[in-house]
């Protein structure tokens, strides 16, 4: 099956690869979609659903370190790492401790406060641009501690975002309650942070920009695994389950599986790992919550959609093998318990796991190599990051100015 007649071929249909697909069909690229399983069905369905521009640390810093014993030892805590698959995961997890240093950790911080500074207004713009409103909330998100020694750390991260831009106020006990009377009065204190949104219903806005991309003329190939790419002279042929392609252009935005076919695509090794997410939807606790709640001692969160409570979060490095371990769904629930006054009802429940794309620098690739488009590697932050890079690979195809500095996402970085 040769498809020529397309002017970009985006492997990937993730909010990545379909917020992008959307971005430039509507401007008057012809795109194909390409997706191993269905559009939208992986970590962009499984997500928290959080628009977090808050979270412009990189996913490790120094002082986790000391922390790292006890998650290797308990199963239940919010990392985990699957001790057979510690040989593969050694050489990003030591690139990943250089980059704690603090010139690499500063410069990470500087390049994703640079991209989530301009997520929330990048994704108001494109909800309203194509009907998403009802499901794009922008009314904040809470940033809880229930430990007397975690208050202290959370008033100096508190003060620190503010001093970058990041506006948050913080809350006692008693205003956090006012605001959100579901909690239990062990928590202490929290952030409210006013500048983020969360999205109440992912498959609805999945389906609506499918829906979208393809009354746009947009074509969409499901179900269509690419297995290897080679970038040739005469185009780039693309090795697939459904038949071989040739594509003039191509998007890489295949999230965790994105590796290998960067180096095809390349010749660069991206250090690009998985970090396994879990979440357990509580189909019959839509209303307990208004906004977004995350627990700073607990490492976790829970956001209310309009199918339920979703509980997500932890940490599972186990690469893209290994069997889901759904107890880690589960023990969510666990978590949330205490947090809340009124039992959780916990019927119908449903645990699902997914893969976060994270490379060893915490940021993402979003590039141009001549033909080939890159957008991948966006960790915790691809449905917040999804609309920014969007735009940056429109900037990149039309050869525009950058509003926001590329250089700090080239793929250059790794070489």
């Amino acid at each position: 099956m040769t498809i020529s007649n397309f002017d970009l071929h985006i492997i990937g249909g993730g909010i990545i690869g379909l917020a992008t697909a959307v971005t430039l069909q509507a401007r008057g690229v012809k795109v194909a979609l390409l997706d191993a399983n269905e559009v939208g069905q992986g970590a962009s369905l499984g997500n928290a659903g959080h628009i977090a521009t808050e979270q412009v640390f990189p996913i490790a810093d120094a002082s986790m370190l000391r922390h790292v014993p006890a998650m290797l030892l308990n199963p239940t805590g919010p990392l985990r790492i699957d001790w057979r698959y510690l040989p593969r995961l050694m050489p990003w997890a030591m690139q990943l401790l250089m980059n704690m240093r603090p010139e690499p950790f500063e410069r990470i911080h500087q390049a994703l406060l640079s991209l989530n500074k301009n997520s929330l207004q990048a994704w108001q713009g494109f909800a309203n641009q194509w009907q998403l409103e009802e499901w794009v909330q922008v009314k904040g998100s809470l940033l809880t501690v229930e430990k007397t020694s975690s208050v202290d750390f959370l008033i100096t991260h508190g003060s620190r975002l503010n001093d970058i831009g990041v506006a948050n106020e913080l809350l006692t006990r008693e205003a956090l309650l006012e605001r959100e009377p579901a909690l239990q009065d062990n928590q202490l204190a929290a952030l409210f942070f006013p500048n983020t949104g969360h999205i109440t219903n992912l498959k609805a806005v999945i389906n609506q920009l499918h829906h979208i991309f393809r009354q746009l003329g947009g074509h969409v190939i499901e179900h269509c695994h690419v297995l290897a790419a080679t970038n040739d002279t005469d185009g780039i042929h693309l090795t697939t389950s459904q038949g071989d392609m040739t594509a003039s252009k191509v998007m890489l935005a295949a999230g965790a599986h994105s590796k290998a076919l960067a180096k095809q695509l390349t010749g660069v090794n991206v250090p690009l790992d998985t970090e396994r997410g879990y979440h357990l939807m509580l189909p019959h606790e839509s209303t307990r919550l208004q906004i977004p709640v995350s627990s700073m001692d607990r490492r976790f969160i829970m956001t209310p959609m309009q199918d339920g409570l979703r509980l997500a979060g932890t940490v599972e490095y186990a690469g893209l093998d290994a069997p889901a371990n759904m107890q880690r769904a589960h023990m969510l629930l666990q978590q949330a318990q205490p947090i809340l006054k009124a039992p959780l009802d916990a019927s119908d429940s449903v645990s699902w796991m997914g893969f976060r794309p994270s490379t060893a620098d915490s940021l993402p690739v979003i590039d141009k190599i001549e033909r080939v488009f890159l957008s991948f590697g966006h960790q915790h932050l691809g449905l917040t990051q999804a609309v920014v890079s969007a735009q940056m690979i429109a900037n990149y195809y039309f050869d525009e100015d950058h509003t926001i500095d590329p250089k700090p996402y080239q793929l250059a970085r790794f070489k």
